[in-house]
């Protein structure tokens, strides 16, 4: 299968390097040092027992248009980075290609081939316009939700925190041929790669937790453990995360575990900085809109107050807008004993 990863982070490198050396043809689209590294040396993994998989077959191009028509598209890019794509994916989607977004939140197709009131409804918060849905075709995409935990720790080098699942569903809750291939590709490299018939409902259920767990670590620096133990921020996250399933809910999305179930399951990766917290520690854009903006668009659409939520969000919008204007990033340091 050639498989084309666009976004050749943590998740792409660490997807790319087990499928290449599983005996896919896997191309990265790269820039920078990234490219050079791999070009020059292949990837490189570190896994979570120290051991190290080199996979040197993996081919890496700046240019879409220099890897051309693929079997499959993984986007693993952050949700705010799609529409920079536009129109160079076009150079990589040929007649059957498929595209798996492998993004974190709720995704621009949310609505895209799903029955009832809302179908193929666009998200303001995630495809302003409508750009990328204009661009990809709901027919060809395949949603997933990544469970991994990993880390880019040089140029094409990533370090494996934990995991190993990727969950796949067809936005229709098929069970396509295509689907299947693509499972069993990502199992002979390694990964757990389930199918669902409910990608969506698979996908709130990460949500849930990313939606209160990162904008509240991106402003009080805490660690999951800390947000969990400390009484009145464990109490903050339960308040979003009940606004959240409301929402949720009226769209007909039914929670397999409960809401403490979910913050125990965050509490127990200890002392863990979120994505969101990684990010302002190194200047870089918050994935706000895709992880908190789209849940309060979706409150609105199904007129459910979310309060909480929507202050939490306020608040990081402006941390976000401070860490942006002045070109900045912000650390908690410790003064080592200093008076």
């Amino acid at each position: 299968m050639k498989i084309a990863i666009v976004g050749a982070g943590a998740i792409g490198g660490y997807l790319g390097a087990k499928l290449s050396n599983a005996g896919e043809t896997v191309t990265f689209i790269a820039r920078n040092q990234n490219l050079a590294a791999i070009q020059k040396e292949g990837f490189r993994l570190i896994l979570e027992d120290g051991r190290e998989e080199h996979a040197p077959g993996v081919r890496a191009v700046q240019r879409m248009a220099d890897a051309g028509p693929q079997d499959a598209v993984l986007l693993t890019v952050k949700a705010h980075q799609v529409g920079d794509l536009l129109p160079d994916l076009q150079e990589l989607l040929g007649p059957k290609t498929m595209v798996v977004t492998m993004i974190n939140g709720i995704p621009w197709w949310y609505f895209h081939r799903l029955a009832g009131a809302h179908e193929g409804r666009g998200l303001e918060s995630v495809d302003p316009g409508s750009r990328i849905a204009g661009c990809i075709e709901s027919e060809r995409i395949i949603g997933s939700v990544v469970y991994p935990a990993a880390e880019l720790v040089a140029p094409g080098v990533v370090r494996v925190i934990e995991g190993n699942r990727f969950t796949l569903g067809e936005l229709d809750g098929s069970r396509s041929e295509r689907i299947e291939a693509l499972s069993q590709a990502m199992i002979r490299a390694g990964f757990k790669a389930p199918i669902s018939r409910d990608i969506r409902g698979e996908i709130w259920l990460k949500l849930w937790g990313n939606l209160s767990f990162n904008p509240i670590s991106a402003l009080t620096h805490a660690t999951l453990e800390d947000i969990c133990t400390f009484g009145p921020s464990r109490l903050l996250a339960a308040n979003m995360m009940t606004e959240a399933q409301t929402v949720a809910e009226k769209l007909g999305v039914v929670f397999k575990i409960s809401l403490e179930k979910r913050i125990a399951g965050a509490q127990a990766v200890g002392a863990h900085k979120t994505s969101m917290l990684q990010d302002v520690e190194h200047g870089r854009a918050l994935e706000l809109d895709a992880l908190v903006g789209s849940v309060v668009e979706l409150g609105r659409i199904t007129e459910t107050p979310t309060p909480t939520i929507n202050a939490i969000f306020a608040a990081a919008q402006l941390l976000g807008h401070t860490l942006a204007s002045h070109k900045g990033r912000l650390q908690v340091a410790s003064l080592g004993g200093q008076p």
